[in-house]
């Protein structure tokens, strides 16, 4: 049975390092606890926003830096936190990636107005009841960086740590967004039958667990393959499809696929296809498959061809690759924050964007129409989103403002209120992967900010 990812990570709250203990990479030592509280009002193991802060700890400073301040891939050191609060803005200088260019043409201006004044505003939590400020929920979430759109102007932008305004960070599965509107607008056209089995366009696929799903259930998550992705449960599939996907190296003695596709081909069935949802990442490599079977083109190709360049976005995007080559469409995307604002406006906006329509806006419907609720509470692995569904890789609130959101596990988001015109783009460096964890606090601030925004 699919455990729930916030039960998971609650059980192992006290390691350094998710993911680096359960692929068998060694960790460094426990952190000293911190003064702030979990959602469950517990204090957890890892320092706070101010005593993890990247800059201050000298992460990877000097020429070399001092072994205790390097961070590096093969190790595993990469994902200890707190050294991820630097990796993740770093991703280039530690994997493989690809380009994914902005264009030839001219920045898409975002207007800055008079900052609103977000700082003092309150919201309660959804957990515990507390009331907080925008301003003291930042750090209790490790925000990297956010940035505040309303009417497509910029309201509120604030970095901390690492990252900056030019600096690239990584998306993690809101790269997932990205893909699934790029496979709506296939779907929209013509060039994929999201009726038809995915063996029809992948047939290396066709003798394992994807062969007999077809496109939309494959897109909406509602595949039943036998995988798990339970971020804190080390009996779950999860740390075999990061070794694959080459985040982590294969502990010696220990062979297994060596990239995203050969992975695939591993994984069988493990129910009934269509009747329910359950977050499984490889659908979405499936999805970045399809794509470029399709279309002849690299899925980062199609990306930068079909979005990013026409996004009038301030800099380049890249992509994660696997061992291979090929890139990591289920979370594999880096790019600068407010070019990720800017997608968000574009999708608020009903697909016009940057002076053309970029996504046609019957696409953008059917998104936000979402998929059935029943099948995503049949998972009962998100409690914090009940009422919602999952549709082309997007997260559909089914609310009265009619939001929809890409997530990302520690914390990145791109959160849209087409009733506030507001849209909400967020790096962040969590220490715990699952953002059920700190939906208590990042889902009611966000609420607050687009009513606040409404009176104004």
């Amino acid at each position: 049975m699919f455990t729930s990812r916030l039960a998971a990570d609650r059980r192992v709250a006290g390691l350094p390092a998710l993911f680096v203990l359960l692929l068998g990479v060694a960790s460094g030592p426990a952190a000293a606890p911190a003064t702030s509280t979990t959602s469950t009002g517990d204090v957890p193991p890892w320092p706070d926003a101010v005593a993890s802060d990247p800059v201050a700890l000298g992460w990877m400073k000097g020429a070399p830096p001092p072994p205790d301040k390097t961070v590096r891939a093969g190790d595993g050191s990469f994902y200890r936190f707190p050294q991820s609060r630097w990796s993740f803005s770093h991703w280039r200088e530690l994997f493989p990636t690809a380009n994914v260019s902005r264009g030839d043409g001219p920045v898409a201006q975002l207007p800055r107005v008079t900052p609103a004044n977000l700082d003092a505003l309150e919201f309660t939590r959804s957990d515990t009841g507390q009331t907080m400020t925008f301003a003291e929920a930042l750090p209790a979430v490790y925000t990297d960086g956010i940035v505040v759109l309303h009417r497509g102007r910029i309201v509120y932008e604030k970095y901390f740590g690492a990252l900056d305004e030019r600096r690239p960070h990584m998306c993690f599965s809101v790269t997932k967004s990205f893909f699934g509107t790029i496979a709506a607008m296939l779907v929209a056209e013509g060039a994929l039958d999201e009726h038809a089995l995915v063996s029809r366009y992948l047939p290396e696929l066709a003798q394992g667990g994807f062969g007999d799903a077809t496109v939309r259930q494959v897109l909406d998550m509602t595949t039943a393959i036998d995988y798990s992705e339970v971020y804190g449960d080390p009996k779950s599939s999860f740390p075999a499809y990061a070794r694959a996907v080459g985040l982590f190296p294969y502990p010696p003695g220990v062979t297994g696929p060596d990239d995203v596709y050969a992975y695939l081909r591993t994984l069988g069935k493990g129910g009934t296809h269509g009747e329910r949802f359950v977050y499984r990442s490889p659908n979405t490599d499936v999805v970045g498959w399809l794509i470029a079977r399709v279309t002849g083109e690299r899925p980062e190709v199609v990306l930068q061809q079909r979005l990013w360049s026409r996004l009038g976005a301030e800099g380049d995007a890249f992509m994660a690759l696997d061992r291979g080559g090929n890139a990591v469409a289920a979370g594999g995307l880096n790019a600068r924050l407010r070019d990720l604002a800017r997608f968000g406006e574009m999708m608020r906006l009903d697909g016009r964007f940057n002076g053309q329509q970029v996504v046609p806006a019957a696409v953008i419907a059917r998104i936000r129409q979402g998929a059935d609720p029943a099948k995503f509470a049949a998972s009962a692995a998100y409690p914090t989103l009940s009422g919602w569904s999952y549709r082309d890789q997007w997260w559909i609130a089914h609310d009265d403002h009619g939001v929809f959101m890409a997530r990302g596990i520690h914390g990145q988001a791109i959160y849209v209120d087409p009733k506030a015109e507001t849209v909400i783009a967020r790096f962040s460096s969590h220490p715990v992967a699952s953002t059920v964890t700190f939906d208590p606090i990042v889902l009611p601030a966000y609420r607050a900010v687009a009513e606040h925004l409404m009176r104004q």
